[in-house]
């Protein structure tokens, strides 16, 4: 049996335009001109441009700017008036002041209005576009001489690694059905130049797709004439093999000592594992080499290039993206000045004649048709609305936010030194500001800051504290500098492990263990120290 009850609840709920100033927070400068364009195309009573109540505003400082004229020049003029008057009629004279002053509010209205119209008719358009009175040489620049050499920039247009490929091999000597095979196997070679994928799904994928019945074999024989083009080493299945190639190249080339160029191979062939965990000592005793001639090989073979197609990617790489800052801070005769990069960001309002029709058909009782025509534009206007303010709340927290962490790190925004970078978590920042701690993470979140000294996420600047000997807290980014500046001075054959490390800086007042050592210097990319091992 059905029963039906009623519950009262109190429940927090999030409004449409907090979550629009939730997903406005979260967005980077780029992704915000992107965000605007999609609006306005999509809300017809958006647009570009200032608000009508800005340009209301700058009439009434003309105006205001014109009355302060009129209160210096006008009475001097009313004062010879004045004295037409008495010298025509003494009965009439003015003698006081205050009388003056009577039909003041009539006479400055009258004087702001003439004067008005007088400063828009000097500055009529129509003044700057007679191009019959302007001469051509003076609408011309020529900033160079004879003897300047204006050589153009040559444009290059970049080649994949794909068609690098392909365009060699048309150079060869192939049939048709090699031709087609060799097409195929170039096809799944990857922007590294690595060919991830057995001979052998490949022959089922040849079968299948073109009908062409192949072997492995002979798909190996074509392989082996693709490794043979440039960039050398491309068309390996791993790495080891990749290396191999180019030596072999290199070797053919004649290029560097022949010797060396075996040793070398043959390290590579038979001692791989030793040779990636860095054993060199086990190598020089099983080929019986001396220390010397071993390091020329291992430098021979760290001077080839593991990823032989990143030439190409690198060039036509659709990742890479330029930096474009959210905020600017300048230093100005040692006074910080912090702006918001709003240079692409254009300025919204609401639409003049959707604004009027919408007051215009409130007035009057329309069909049902008009009635949904009004219901429409007003939830567009709410919309654009809703999105201005939204815009409008995104730059006032943005601004205090980053005013928040300049004043807290404001030593090393004036210096520039990472060693004076404060400790500092969101919560420090959300107490400063009284915004949430999620407020600021969002806004943290893929946020730059161009300062003079470099371009830096917002992200940079928030670190852990930890207590030295004399209970003083330090920003874990100082102990990580010191950790890089250890490691970049230590001796390369006999590298600093993390214990030898967290000694050291022990001894400078840093209490810290062993695998906090290794936590930091897996955060700064570092290797352990075996993987640092030079010869």
């Amino acid at each position: 049996m059905l029963n039906l009850t009623q519950n009262l609840k109190l429940i927090q709920k999030l409004s449409p335009q907090q979550i629009q100033l939730i997903k406005l927070l979260e967005i980077p400068t780029m992704e915000l001109e992107q965000r605007i364009k999609r609006e306005i195309e999509e809300n017809p009573v958006l647009e570009e441009g200032t608000s009508e109540d800005d340009s209301d505003i700058s009439e009434q400082n003309i105006a205001q700017d014109i009355k302060d004229d009129y209160d210096d020049a006008p009475r001097d003029r009313d004062r010879e008036k004045d004295r037409d008057d008495a010298d025509g009629d003494p009965a009439d004279a003015v003698s006081d002041e205050d009388s003056v002053t009577n039909d003041d509010d009539d006479m400055i209205d009258s004087y702001i209005e003439d004067s008005y119209d007088e400063k828009v008719d000097e500055y009529s358009p129509d003044d700057y576009y007679d191009d019959d009175e302007i001469p051509n040489y003076r609408l011309e620049a020529n900033n160079y001489s004879d003897d300047d050499n204006k050589a153009e920039i040559p444009y290059t247009q970049a080649t994949s690694l794909n068609e690098t490929l392909l365009s060699q091999l048309g150079l060869g000597v192939l049939n048709e059905d090699e031709q087609l095979l060799a097409e195929y196997i170039i096809g799944n070679i990857d922007d590294d130049g690595y060919l991830r994928r057995d001979l052998e799904s490949i022959v089922d994928d040849i079968a299948f797709n073109t009908g062409v019945e192949t072997t492995e074999k002979e798909l190996q024989k074509l392989l082996t004439i693709i490794q043979d083009f440039d960039p050398a080493g491309v068309g390996a299945r791993d790495i080891k093999e990749c290396l191999m190639i180019q030596i072999v190249k290199k070797y053919k080339n004649g290029q560097g000592n022949k010797i060396v160029l075996k040793l070398a191979y043959k390290i590579l062939k038979d001692h791989f594992q030793e040779f990636t965990k860095k054993h060199y000592q086990k190598i020089a005793s099983k080929l019986d080499v001396d220390e010397k001639t071993l390091k020329q090989a291992i430098d021979e073979i760290s001077h080839l290039n593991p990823k032989p197609g990143s030439i190409y990617s690198t060039m036509l790489s659709k990742n890479s993206q330029h930096i474009t800052p959210d905020f600017i801070l300048e230093d100005k005769e040692g006074q910080l000045i912090l702006s918001l990069n709003t240079k692409n960001i254009p300025e919204l309002r609401v639409n003049k004649t959707y604004s009027d029709m919408v007051e215009t058909m409130s007035k009057k009782k329309g069909n049902a048709k008009d009635r949904d025509t009004l219901s429409f534009v007003k939830q567009k206007m709410d919309s654009a609305k809703w999105f201005i303010e939204a815009i409008r709340q995104r730059q006032n927290t943005l601004m205090a936010t980053m005013n928040a962490i300049i004043q807290f790190q404001k030593e090393y925004f004036e210096e520039g030194d990472e060693t004076k970078l404060k400790p500092m978590i969101l919560k420090d920042i959300a107490e400063q500001t009284g915004f949430d701690i999620s407020t600021i993470s969002r806004v943290a979140n893929s946020k730059y800051i161009q300062t003079h000294f470099g371009i830096f996420p917002l992200k940079f600047f928030f670190s852990e504290a930890m207590k030295t000997q004399d209970g003083d807290e330090v920003s874990t980014r100082e102990i990580k500098k010191i950790l890089k500046e250890c490691i970049d001075g230590e001796s390369k054959s006999r590298p600093l492990t993390d214990e030898k490390l967290a000694k050291i800086l022990q001894k400078r007042g840093y209490q810290i263990a062993r695998r906090t050592v290794a936590k930091y210097r897996e955060q700064m990319n570092i290797l352990v120290a075996r993987l640092r091992k030079k010869l």
